[in-house]
């Protein structure tokens, strides 16, 4: 992993490109994003049949980006271990039928009473055990190491195209069946991998076990003559025959009463996964409501999606109860069935014990292979719904990435300034994702070292432009242009402060260990937060013992230690008292003098550590910036390039 760190950052120096993919697989490669697939939907469809055709879509979608796994892309040793578990599959099949042989040869000499044959076929019995229990743990192994490198493999996929490019804030944005991404992530992938490595290994086996035994059937049991009246009726295969329609008419009961299970299974986990995200949202804002007083508020929220929890639950516990008395039914009179149609044959003398019981043992073999359906279609229902949950996760990513690349709707352009500009809004419209109009077009330029304050009432866009400066936004026309080899640095409003101690707090998003101790210390007490300076070692939960404006003050820390060329504040002093705010503000201007700063504020006493203000106004259409003002008087007549205030004529004043 050094290795390849250094690899970039040599790229970086040379001028070239990082890689798109920046997470790696389990063998330490690059794990590069499916391509998107754009499946358009019949426009002669109603909306409701459109919408069924998408749910349909799902697990193709899931399996385009699955099925990498194998491909030349994937893992190096995923063919390894699938045809390990194959190999193995086939030899637990073999001492399967091995003891199934012993089996017979047991009883026929307990029947004959041969004691020197009971003695040696007890000796035998050890090595088939133990090379069928050995064969059992290493299949284990290989398909629970498939199941993990496979989880390991798409998990990797799925988070690149997450964090690329701030998909996963954009995904809050847009609309689409993707919640809680987090938890289909974590949870409906590791079910959508681990469930087809267990149902295709069970179905080799069910296969490779029902071929070999309908054999031994078919040889032990031949033919069932019955006597009907002064009828002859002969039966060939009759074992085979009963075997086969045991379990056709335990299969069709299944499919018949679990035939919602998808559904049920489906509706469960979105409700578990909605449940765990109110309790998420308690405990990331419990601050808030605690001084709100706000628990019986959030007590009747918790409630009603518990209450949906267990809802799902009966639901899917009354498909389960179904499904049991399918399967708990079958499991029971299965044993019994071979030995009532062999018992005809072994009381005339037609077969011995030992073939009434390899019958038997075949029988039941045959019966759970074909069976396999029975037991596993509640984990089939299960995984369906799990699959399509992150295939829908995968589709809005995929309409993310479409936008990228320019398909649909405009895609907010980003480049390098052509003079000695720092930043540059050519044009530059923003949009929702639906095409409404935020922000008309709007050209400015910002010098070096200028500090530029947007300003104007709520809702007129401010926050939204700042972040399609910031490359958050995506949406719209234009461009942004940076000046080159220019680092950006943004301060938001509520300031992230993640896990762990204080010290990787103040030095996000850089790593902990690239300031030292000292220069942290010295960063917190310029920002003043010297009362927590001897803390600077300690973990403790800093989200919530901070208050707002000492998260504010830290995220200025960080500005002082990361000393970036553009900085970007969105409100960054918002939850600050005027006098702190002052003391902010003045602290960025002496410790980055050169810094260029674009920050959206609404206190007018910003105004005096500015030297230029562009201020936005709502009108039809979008925003539009209808003045630029010099705070700081300068030579020279600045270039203001919006087409409005080209335009604009001065309104005469009415007559007092």
């Amino acid at each position: 992993m050094q290795k390849r760190a250094r690899k970039r950052e040599q790229d970086k120096q040379q001028g070239k490109k990082p890689p798109i993919v920046e997470i790696t697989g389990e063998n330490g490669e690059d794990v590069a994003p499916p391509p998107p697939e754009l499946v358009e939907p019949d426009h002669e469809l109603s909306a409701e049949e459109a919408e069924q055709a998408r749910k349909d879509y799902l697990l193709t979608r899931f399996w385009i980006s699955a099925r990498g796994f194998w491909a030349r892309n994937g893992d190096r040793l995923a063919w390894a271990y699938s045809i390990g578990l194959g190999m193995l599959i086939v030899l637990t099949v073999g001492f399967q039928y091995g003891i199934n042989v012993w089996n017979r040869a047991i009883f026929d000499a307990i029947e004959k009473r041969d004691a020197a044959s009971v003695f040696h076929l007890s000796a035998v019995f050890f090595p088939l055990a133990i090379g069928s229990i050995v064969l059992g743990v290493a299949q284990v192994f290989a398909r629970m190491g498939i199941q993990r490198r496979w989880r390991a493999w798409l998990t990797a996929s799925v988070l690149t195209r997450w964090l690329k490019n701030g998909r996963y804030y954009q995904l809050n944005l847009v609309g689409g069946d993707h919640k809680n991404p987090e938890y289909r992530i974590a949870e409906d992938l590791r079910v959508a991998t681990d469930s087809p490595v267990d149902f295709l290994a069970g179905v080799t086996s069910a296969l490779l076990s029902a071929a070999t035994f309908i054999v031994v059937l078919w040889t032990i049991g031949g033919a069932l003559t019955v006597t009907l009246g002064s009828s002859v009726i002969t039966i060939p295969g009759f074992l085979v025959i009963a075997a086969v329609l045991y379990a056709g008419i335990a299969s069709g009961s299944i499919l018949v009463i679990g035939r919602r299970f998808v559904q049920v299974s489906e509706d469960k986990n979105q409700a578990e996964a909605d449940f765990r995200y109110t309790l998420t949202r308690v405990r990331e804002n419990g601050e808030s409501i605690a001084l709100l007083g706000g628990e019986g508020e959030e007590r009747g929220g918790i409630d009603r999606n518990f209450t949906s929890v267990l809802r799902q639950w009966a639901r899917l516990a009354g498909q389960h109860m179904r499904t049991t008395l399918v399967s708990q039914g079958s499991s029971l009179v299965a044993p019994v069935v071979p030995l009532l149609l062999c018992a005809p044959k072994f009381l005339d003398g037609s077969m011995t014990l030992g073939q009434v019981m390899q019958a038997a043992s075949a029988f039941t073999i045959v019966q759970s292979a074909f069976g396999w359906l029975v037991d596993n279609y509640p984990r089939l229902a299960d995984w369906n719904a799990c699959a399509r949950r992150i295939a829908s996760l995968m589709m809005s990513l995929d309409g993310l990435e479409r936008a990228e690349q320019g398909d649909g709707l405009g895609r907010i352009k980003r480049g390098e300034t052509s003079n000695d500009a720092m930043l540059e809004l050519n044009d530059l419209s923003v949009t929702l994702d639906d095409g409404t109009a935020v922000v008309g077009e709007t050209e400015v330029v910002v010098a070096p070292g200028e500090r530029l304050l947007v300003a104007g009432e709520s809702g007129t866009g401010k926050s939204t432009l700042v972040r399609a400066i910031a490359g958050l936004w995506p949406w719209g026309g234009g461009s942004v242009n940076f000046h080159p080899d220019r680092r950006l640095f943004m301060l938001p409003q509520r300031p992230y402060v993640p896990s762990g101690s204080l010290r990787r707090a103040v030095a996000y998003p850089g790593a902990e260990d690239d300031w030292t101790v000292e220069e942290i210390g010295e960063a917190l007490h310029k920002v003043g937060l010297d009362h927590l300076k001897e803390k600077i070692e300690e973990d403790g939960p800093w989200d919530q013992t901070l208050s707002g404006g000492e998260k504010q003050r830290l995220a200025f820390a960080r500005l002082l230690l990361h000393n970036p060329d553009i900085v970007v504040l969105d409100e960054a002093t918002s939850a600050l008292d005027e006098k702190s705010q002052d003391e902010m503000m003045k602290m960025v201007t002496d410790e980055l003098p050169k810094a260029t700063i674009v920050s959206v504020a609404h206190r007018v006493e910003l105004e005096a550590f500015h030297s230029r203000k562009i201020v936005l106004e709502r009108r039809k259409g979008g925003a539009k910036l209808v003045s630029d003002i010099d705070l700081i008087p300068r030579k020279g007549k600045r270039k203001l390039l919006g087409r409005f205030l080209r335009q604009r004529k001065p309104v005469a004043k009415k007559a007092a």
